[in-house]
Order: C-alpha cells, then structure tokens, then sequence
C-alpha cells in the first residue's frame, strides 16, 4: 500500500481503495466497450466522497492506470471547477439573502449547471470543449472561476490533432447527488429537530424548511447536466458522516504546522457547516444506487465504507 506523495505530515492517506476501485472500474469499463463496440463516446467514472476521505489519492491512481498503463487518452474533473463565477455568485446570494446555504460556493445550486451541461454536451459527442478551471483563493478565498482569454482560453480537449478521450472521471463531494421529493425534505428538516440528541449531529434544524428546498429544488438540473451521463460510480462512504469536520481538521492542522498557514478548528467547522446539509439530504439517495436496478446489467456502482481511519471497512456493489 502506498500514501499520497509529499502530503503534509498527518494528512498522509493509506490508499487502500485503488486496489479494490480500479479493477472494479477496468471491469465496467471493458464490459461497456463489448457491448458498444463502435461508439465514439467516452465512459464517464464518477467519483463521490466526503472531504478529506481520500479522493485525491484514488484519482490519481485511477488516472495513471487509465491513461498510462492502459493506454487510453482520460480527461480528469473536479465539479469544484463548474462553481458560479464570483459575480454570479453574488447575485445569488443577494437573490437570497437570508438563506446562509447559498451565501458562498458549496451547496447544490452554486455550481453553473448549464455550463456543467454544455461542456459533457461537447465532449460526449467528441467535439472540442474547454476545461474550465476554478480558482478557490481568489476575492480572498470566496473563489472564482478563472475567465477565458484569447491568448489563454484553457485547456482543450478533443481538439484538433489530439486523441478523441475514451474516458472522463468526474469527482466532487456532490457528484451523483439527485434531489429528493419536497416532502421528504421535509420529513427529513422535522426530523433533525425533533430530540436534543438529533441535534448533536444534524445541521437541518439550522435552516428553514424553504431555504433546503431551493437547494433540493437546483439539484434536479444536475441530473440532466451530468449525473445521468455516468456509467460507473465509486462513493466512498464515511462510517459516520460527522467524521468530515475531523477529518477536515486534521487536514488543516497539518498545513498549519508545514506551511504555516490554514484554517483555525472554528473556520474549519463554519466551512464544513455549508456542504454539511447536503449530505444529509442526498448522501442516502446515493447509498441505494443511482443506477436503474436491472438484473441483466452488471452492477456499475462500488460503495466502500470507510472507518474515521480512513480504511475501508465494507465494499458494497450496487
């Protein structure tokens, strides 16, 4: 087993989900060329996890595999790169000024689905597209999508004299998400708040029902935007959802102590407080399988349950 290269120290992974994901990918993927043995499109591998739960480290494993050793030309994504630009962000939140989840990038409905759409538009019909690119430290952090330029227009793909992509690997926190009914919102939101002891772990009740409903209510547009383009899922699932804002934590701690820079355990907790109500409402959507249960097809979804270790505890296929 290996750790993430040149991670801070107390932040180092243990990848052992590579060596369960890949093949699972590899399988999935041979299986989808057999019985599509002359389309041109590309296999889209979705990638879904909690942060700090060891993303980084399966991308990039699974990409080295996927265009190194197998040979075929791979495209990597973060849905963190469709984010709102600054300014379209703004005017969301001042669209909702009382609603806290929109305020700043995170939640479903900060990201610029037609955007998202367009560009898997292009790249699943093999035409050239644009990568765009995010930049999380500009206005101070609150982030902004860098603006293409004619003599810097971003990275191209599918263009002129390259190789067509085979296949695209999207991760993201979020991705895979689809929005639930308004009453299981609901039921949900009266749930958290129903006993002291919900309380401890829940973040619905900081809310009002109407402001969870605009975010379930932007999430139907992922759907078409992307999440109905993916052939395989992987979601690394935590044991526990709480284990983020520890994970997270640590994460910072070790920036703090190697570059002396990073956000304090009261940021850290404010940071993970915006994404935290998502998980609530969508995360158990994805733990039943996004997929269309058919017994003809071979599963297309891997759920690994990881403990506060990090270490996968169960491989569930979907």
């Amino acid at each position: 087993m290996t750790s993430t290269p040149d991670a801070p120290l107390g932040s180092r992974i243990i990848d052992d989900k590579s060596p369960i994901c890949v093949p699972f990918i590899l399988e999935r993927l041979a299986q989808y060329r057999k019985q599509n043995p002359v389309t041109q499109r590309p296999f889209v591998v979705g990638i879904n996890g909690v942060q700090g739960v060891g993303k980084t480290t399966l991308v990039q494993t699974l990409y080295e595999t996927l265009q190194d050793r197998e040979g075929l030309e791979t495209l990597v994504l973060s849905i963190d790169d469709f984010y709102l630009t600054h300014a379209d962000q703004n005017g969301l939140a001042k669209a909702h000024p009382d609603n806290a989840l929109v305020q700043v990038r995170g939640e479903p409905g900060t990201h610029d689905t037609p955007l998202l759409a367009s560009f898997f538009d292009a790249v699943l019909a093999g035409k050239p597209a644009h990568v765009p690119e995010y930049d999380k430290a500009a206005f101070a952090g609150k982030g902004d999508r860098s603006a293409p330029r004619p003599e810097n227009p971003g990275r191209l793909v599918n263009g002129p004299g390259q190789p067509p992509l085979q296949v695209v690997v999207v991760e993201g926190w979020c991705v895979a998400f689809r929005s639930i009914t308004p009453a299981e919102v609901e039921a949900k939101w009266q749930q958290s708040g129903a006993s002291p002891d919900s309380k401890l772990s829940s973040k619905l009740h900081t809310h009002k029902l109407e402001h969870l409903l605009l975010v379930n209510e932007r999430l139907e547009a992922y759907d078409a935007a992307l999440t109905n383009h993916i052939d395989a899922l992987i979601h690394l699932d935590a044991e526990h959802t709480p284990y983020v804002y520890d994970w997270r934590r640590e994460q910072e701690a070790a920036l703090r102590q190697a570059r002396g820079t990073g956000m304090t355990d009261e940021q850290v907790e404010q940071f993970v407080d915006a994404y935290y109500p998502a998980y609530e409402l969508f995360a158990d959507g994805v733990r039943k399988g996004i997929f269309p249960k058919e017994e003809s097809k071979l599963r297309r979804q891997l759920r690994l349950i990881v403990g506060k270790d990090r270490r996968v505890k169960e491989t569930i296929e979907l």
